[in-house]
């Protein structure tokens, strides 16, 4: 029996430019050498100055002390800007602060505890389907399907207009084919000079930014009735220090994003547990047996959360192994030093959080699967699946909550077991994703 579950072979020599881009366009994750799980900073020349940096000290300094100095990289805005435009991802300085401030309350613990019944339901949803599943499942598949359905309630609650499947698809179909890095974008070439590979979901792309216009136009005209979902929510946001509202443009931009992180990232998050509940079956038994006890035969939630916390150092240690964002990029604006390396303005700085979350100084068997782990809290630069500092992911608490109520719902009521030789391989294009699908065979426990 394999002791670890499946990782990503690191780089063992220099790349160079064009094996870069290659291997890049690959898995973007296989650039990083091998070195970099034991040492605090990789530094090296492609065309461009680049540092790695892997040390939680350095890493307080980038996301939290100097954030200013170290923006979003040029290749991550040529990448995401198409789709999402200068939302509150990609934008900087005084635009990104007042958008983070006005969207804050959107997010609040009331309203994502508001949110849980959608999640319920959506657990409720996942669980007939898997009942009714003949023969191994595509858990990823399954996994997407359940948090789409969550993220369009809880977006587009009540708009019968809103085609999922046709959102959905353009999505996958962004991510698939234009998030892919170009030889363009490691050169930093100018965003209007065409990417090839991005045309191809140009229409797609449109057509869902029409959709949200549209969603848009008509919930103004026509308020929802009952509780606020994230459309209400972000149409009466406002900047608490200037008053400043979102126009059109920036409530479509931030809504996608919040659309197609919020379904995604989830996604893969829970698809990951369920191959990581396969391949060690003593832990799937004991958050079986936590589950349970707590749901009995009910679908988990919000008010389940804290009493399961297995559950919640499965997802954490899932995060860990399979970060969905795990390879964060910055263009450092100043001069600095980290970890005695000096940085030069215009230098690229990178955060390989899959190889943080792996790095043999900071983990303990840093590539066993280990909840346990997550019994003492670590270091809090040293674990970083939704960033740190100001710009920490607005949706955080929304996606553990969404996870432990899925996850738990499922556990309690299905097995979930390994087939021989369809073990996914990790894969990160835009996110780290499993490349063949979660591919298990399920069975109800109650048989």
């Amino acid at each position: 029996m394999t002791t670890e579950p499946v990782k990503v072979p690191l780089a063992v020599r220099p790349l160079g430019a064009i094996g870069t881009v290659m291997t890049a366009r690959r898995n973007l994750l296989e650039l990083i050498p091998g070195i970099a799980v034991r040492q605090p900073i990789v530094s090296g020349k492609t065309g461009l100055r680049w540092h790695m940096v892997m040390d939680p000290g350095a890493l307080r300094h980038i996301l939290k002390d100097r954030v200013e100095d170290y923006p979003k990289s040029v290749t991550t805005k040529l990448i995401l800007e198409p789709a999402i435009g200068n939302s509150m991802f990609v934008a900087e300085g005084a635009h990104w602060r007042w958008q983070r401030r006005a969207a804050a309350p959107a997010f609040a613990h009331r309203h994502v505890e508001a949110l849980g019944p959608v999640m319920t339901a959506a657990a409720e949803a996942s669980s007939r389907r898997l009942a009714a599943a003949q023969g191994p499942v595509d858990l990823f598949q399954e996994t997407v399907a359940a948090t789409f359905e969550v993220i369009s309630d809880v977006t587009f609650s009540g708009d019968g207009m809103f085609d999922r499947d046709h959102v959905h698809k353009s999505i996958d179909a962004y991510i698939a084919q234009t998030a892919k890095v170009s030889l363009m974008d490691v050169l930093g070439l100018p965003a209007w000079l065409p990417r090839p590979g991005r045309l191809f979901a140009g229409p797609g792309l449109k057509r869902m930014k029409a959709v949200a216009d549209q969603a848009i136009a008509s919930r103004a005209k026509a308020p929802k009735d009952g509780a606020p979902d994230l459309l209400d929510l972000l149409l009466d946001a406002q900047d608490p220090e200037t008053g400043r509202a979102m126009n059109r443009d920036e409530l479509r931009d931030n809504l996608l994003t919040f659309i197609v992180a919020g379904h995604e990232t989830t996604a893969l998050t829970l698809g990951w547990a369920l191959y990581l509940m396969a391949f060690d079956p003593a832990i799937q038994e004991r958050a079986a047996a936590e589950a349970r006890a707590v749901l009995s035969d009910r679908a988990a939630t919000a008010a389940d959360y804290g009493q399961l916390p297995l559950i919640q150092r499965i997802v954490n240690e899932t995060l860990r192994l399979y970060p969905p964002a795990a390879f964060l990029s910055r263009t450092a604006q100043a001069p600095d030093t980290l970890c005695g390396r000096q940085v030069r303005p215009g230098d690229t700085v990178m955060i390989p959080v899959y190889a943080l979350h792996r790095h043999h100084l900071l983990w303990d068997r840093p590539d066993a699967f280990d909840p346990d782990r997550f019994l003492t809290t670590p270091d809090r630069y040293a674990f970083l699946p939704f960033g740190a500092g100001p710009r920490i992911c607005i949706g955080a608490s929304f996606a553990l909550q969404e996870a432990v109520i899925i996850l738990s719902t499922l556990l309690a009521r299905f097995r979930f077991d390994a087939i021989p030789g369809r073990d996914p391989q990790p894969r990160m294009i835009l996110t780290l994703r499993p490349e063949g699908g979660v591919w298990l065979n399920v069975r109800p426990r109650h048989e």
